[in-house]
């Protein structure tokens, strides 16, 4: 009964790691993984399935050992949870005050149909098949290609489309 009550005070908040090292692994694991989202998978960002799903929790196991390198207390989770909060900050406020930056983080829109023709190569480029691509158009009330003056994919993996009038 006594060691259901009992509590390792010391070993709850003093951290067992460096904190330095704590900031330096999850900064690295931060970026890289930022890194691998951004110029990667940018098409799963708009919408998930079962397999993006999937993915996001493996790579999340994968990446949890070179977050951490097993800490144990409170003090150092939080602190690794701070550290990537700080990054995202960071990465939104650099995005917010420089162009260039931004255009790095955000990729600019791609053209993947224009005046009711596909553009076979940009679909290539993101993996997009035509059937997935009519699937896009018909979620957003349009059945003909011809009816698309314009459709994107967006920064966010969204398709936006320009109906033609």
């Amino acid at each position: 009964m006594e060691k259901l009550f009992h509590l390792e005070w010391g070993e709850l908040f003093i951290p067992t790691h460096s904190m330095a090292e704590i900031l330096i692994r999850g900064s690295i694991m931060y970026l890289g993984i930022f890194l691998i989202m951004r110029f990667v998978m940018k098409r799963q960002a708009g919408s998930f399935n079962l397999a993006d799903i999937l993915l996001i929790v493996i790579i999340a196991d994968a990446a949890q050992n070179g977050f951490s390198k097993d800490y144990k207390s409170v003090t150092e989770g939080l602190f690794l949870v701070v550290v990537i909060i700080g990054w995202d900050f960071a990465i939104d406020f650099l995005a917010h005050r420089s162009r260039r930056f931004a255009r790095l983080v955000n990729p600019p829109p791609l053209l993947l149909v224009r005046d009711g023709k596909m553009i076979r190569r940009n679909l290539r480029q993101e993996l997009i098949t035509p059937d997935e691509m009519m699937s896009h158009l018909r979620q957003q009330g349009i059945t003909k290609l011809a009816e698309v003056k314009r459709a994107y994919m967006e920064s966010d993996g969204q398709i936006s489309v320009l109906k033609a009038p």
